[in-house]
């Protein structure tokens, strides 16, 4: 048995233990039931439960949700919109989401699919070193997909 204070007791009979725990106005916890004899300790229950409830909620506090964004493009965007959607993506990248690329084709634009995968290495290139390509570009029906992941920082 361990005493409220950290330290080692020695064996005692249950009955015992709870008149030694009940004397210092704490709970009696089996903390190693399998150990031959089991390991108990005098401490009190409802304050480790809130410790450890605490910690919990600091370390889910400490975590950041990955979002998926998307960024849709056709094949004839034009400089300016490119522009702006270039400087989301970097926002996006820094907050640490991921980034779904779509570019859509309409009408005749299926015939020049070559455009599209200019699109794609276009974006590659203007990103730059700090991200990693998830899965290269690849047709779903009538759009080009791509899915684009910041590098970790060490």
């Amino acid at each position: 048995m361990i005493g409220s204070d950290g330290e080692m007791v020695g064996v005692l009979s249950r009955d015992e233990a709870l008149s030694l725990a009940q004397e210092e106005g704490l709970d009696l916890v089996e903390i190693q039931p399998h150990g031959d004899p089991p390991v108990c300790r005098i401490m009190d229950f409802g304050k480790y439960m809130f410790d450890l409830q605490k910690k919990a909620n600091a370390a889910k506090k400490k975590q950041k949700q990955v979002e998926i964004k998307e960024v849709k493009f056709r094949p004839v965007t034009d400089s300016g919109d490119y522009a702006i959607k270039m400087r989301k993506m970097r926002e996006f990248l820094e907050e640490g989401d991921k980034i779904k690329v779509n570019i859509r084709f309409r009408g005749r634009e299926m015939r020049h699919q070559e455009l599209g995968r200019e699109m794609a290495e276009k974006i590659e290139r203007d990103l730059g070193d700090d991200i990693v390509i998830e899965s290269r570009p690849r047709f779903e029906g009538r759009q080009m997909v791509m899915m684009i992941a910041p590098k970790k920082k060490q």
